[in-house]
């Protein structure tokens, strides 16, 4: 299944909602006296018991540094490190383990590669083409390398839908590009660009693509091969495991001669006064002691959505966009701010008169927990002339119950601000 397709099978798998919610420890409790609502996944993720007893387990048992010790904890440790590297592969359809650096997060493999690749590739006159939807980590990068390098950051535009003009796009490519960096699927509108249509035209136009997956491996299959991207970057929070760690896939003759991101331990071959040589990728790009537990954590999550199904999760998410969507649109005065015909469960909105800041204190008043503001994607609320929206994101652990809270508190909000 590709981005650009989500799964619409009438005949995939039907999720059991609720013994997938008895995992999550997190779903179970309320907050002012109400069951909680969490519709806040694009933010970031709860985490099932897996991944929680996974995190114990390492610093119960074998809490030891990787690589570098010969006793049996370190041992243990490293088996287990470098095991979640594997399972961060195969999760994306990447030919070999040795193309997956772990880094701090998205944001974190997002820099690295701007300063990297960017600064040795980069050069007065290039030009990086950022989608005007993406997420700030996904521009403010590109704008210091190109402050560094004197090349030029351009925004592709979208459509009142909040679709990419790929006519734009292919113009915009004509005029020096070198870089590509974009959003799989847009954190504040939910769209799903069409990721393997970006890459083929941006290599016919000699640019390098970086994809941020970010908003992607959550809710769907995401293969790196099929897509053919250079660089595709994800964070673990998001996809169900802990916070502090994510990974970077790069091609291999990219990463291969890419110079390093961070200097210290780890990540050299030799040392002397006179000169360091350094590893070979990924340790070239993980200077210090990483995030073991985080790194294998992400492995448990990994292993806890793959057991799942992504045809599952996909079939009833696409159920709770559906069922959200026209539930919003019946209440009176709400407006949904992206319509892309190919999006996730992401829904931004505003309602006439009321400010979104000041509709916050009232769903969470009601237990349903949200986001308000602009998402780190300001362009986009400049885009639509607005300050900020309203966005509820689901996942797979959500119900069409919880939807209908929303709406029902958004009925109260309506009413103290009438």
């Amino acid at each position: 299944m590709s981005l650009a397709q989500p799964n619409t099978d009438t005949n995939a798998p039907a999720l059991d909602v609720e013994r997938v919610r008895g995992d999550f420890p997190a779903l179970h409790q309320q907050v002012h006296g109400k069951p909680l609502v969490y519709l806040d996944n694009a933010a970031t993720s709860q985490k099932p018991q897996a991944v929680l007893d996974t995190i114990d387990d390492y610093y119960r048992r074998y809490n030891a540094n990787v690589h570098r010790g010969l006793h049996q904890l370190a041992e243990l440790a490293t088996q287990a490190y470098e095991q979640a590297r594997i399972k961060v592969a195969r999760f994306l359809n990447a030919p070999d383990a040795r193309q997956v650096v772990f880094t701090r997060g998205c944001t974190e493999a997002i820099n690295l590669v701007a300063a990297a690749w960017g600064k040795a590739n980069l050069k007065a006159g290039d030009v990086v083409l950022v989608s005007e939807m993406e997420h700030h980590s996904n521009i403010v990068p590109w704008q210091l390398v190109a402050e560094a390098t004197g090349a030029t950051v351009k925004p592709i535009p979208f459509d009142d839908r909040g679709v990419l003009l790929l006519d734009a796009y292919e113009k915009l490519l004509s005029e020096g590009a070198k870089m590509v960096a974009v959003t799989a699927v847009s954190n504040s509108l939910g769209t799903i660009n069409p990721i393997g249509r970006i890459v083929d035209l941006a290599h016919n136009a000699g640019a390098v693509v970086m994809a941020d997956a970010a908003q992607a491996v959550p809710h769907m299959a995401v293969d790196v091969t099929a897509w053919d991207a250079d660089f595709v970057a994800f964070s673990g929070h998001k996809v169900f495991g802990p916070t502090g760690i994510g990974a970077l896939y790069g091609k291999a003759e990219l990463l291969d001669a890419m110079p390093p991101y961070h200097g210290g331990g780890e990540m050299i071959e030799q040392v002397k006064f006179t000169g360091t040589t350094f590893a070979q990728p990924p340790a070239k790009f993980e200077a210090g002691t990483p995030n073991i537990a985080g790194a294998i954590a992400l492995g448990a999550a990994i292993d806890y959505v793959q057991a799942i199904g992504f045809d599952a999760i996909t079939a009833h998410e696409k159920q709770l966009l559906d069922y959200g969507t026209a539930a919003l649109q019946s209440v009176d005065g709400l407006k949904l701010i992206g319509a892309a015909p190919d999006k996730a469960a992401v829904f931004s909105f505003t309602l006439d008169g009321i400010h979104p800041y000041d509709m916050s204190p009232v769903l969470d008043h009601e237990a349903v927990a949200i986001r308000t503001g602009h998402h780190c994607t300001q362009p986009v609320m400049d885009r639509f002339g607005i300050p900020a929206t309203v966005r509820a994101s689901a996942a797979f652990y959500n119900t069409t119950d919880e939807i209908d809270k929303l709406i029902a508190a958004l009925e109260k909000v309506k009413t103290i601000f009438a």
